[in-house]
Formats: C-alpha cells, sequence, structure tokens
C-alpha cells in the first residue's frame, strides 16, 4: 500500500462520511473494501454512507469492483452509499464505467449529505 494513501470517517448525524485520499488501485482498493464492509456491517446502522472523493488522484478497475460490491451489500442493509466530489479523471472514469447509472455521483459532500438525511432510507 502506498505511503500516501489514508482512509478518514466521521460521522454526520447518521451519516458517515468516508474520505479515502490518494490513488485506488488493487493494493488500496482493498483497504477501502474493509472499511466500507466495517461501516455497513456495524451493529448500529447508518442512514447513508457519502464517498468523499475529493483527494483521490486515481482509480483502476479494482476501486469500480469494490463500489459496485459496497452499494449493494449497503443496499440490502437499507443503507444509501453515495460518492461525491470526485474530480478529472476519476469522475469520467465512473461515468464511462456506468457507476453513475447505479451510484449517485454527487457535486459536493454537504450537498450528498444533505439528500442522504432528506431521502428514505433504500428499499
Amino acid at each position: 500500500m502506498s505511503a500516501e494513501f489514508d482512509i478518514a470517517t466521521r460521522t454526520e448525524g447518521d451519516v458517515v462520511v468516508v474520505a479515502p485520499k490518494g490513488d485506488l488501485d488493487a493494493g488500496t482498493s482493498q483497504v477501502l473494501a474493509e472499511t466500507l464492509e466495517t461501516v455497513i456491517g456495524a451493529e448500529e446502522s447508518c442512514r447513508g454512507i457519502v464517498l468523499d472523493f475529493s483527494e483521490v488522484a486515481s482509480c483502476d478497475s479494482r476501486c469500480i469492483g469494490v463500489l459496485l460490491a459496497s452499494y449493494r451489500h449497503a443496499r440490502d442493509r437499507g443503507i444509501g452509499l453515495v460518492v461525491a466530489s470526485s474530480q478529472g479523471m476519476v469522475r469520467r472514469l465512473l461515468m464511462i464505467a456506468g457507476i453513475d447509472q447505479v451510484i449517485a455521483l454527487e457535486e459536493d459532500v454537504a450537498r450528498a449529505v444533505a439528500g442522504m438525511r432528506a431521502a428514505e432510507a433504500p428499499r
């Protein structure tokens, strides 16, 4: 794993913000998967998860797989999941891969958190 990779989490009410920093590749995507699994599988579940991608420099197909698997697992537990603040090439890759057809891509974290709080829990 890159020494420049990190993941921070914080709670905003009943929404958890997960903020990876650096490149999401084969090694670091596994760390993201484990972090999301912990949040999704927590005994006291949250209403939603916002992935703050504002400091994600790049991502690869492993990251795409993690996003889809985490989205499905969260949905099955009644937890929403959105990606916020993706930039440039990362946003373009997410759109080319069709992620935006499955997972909402929000412009910023504040908007994503507000939307998550206002929305009904996924069924």
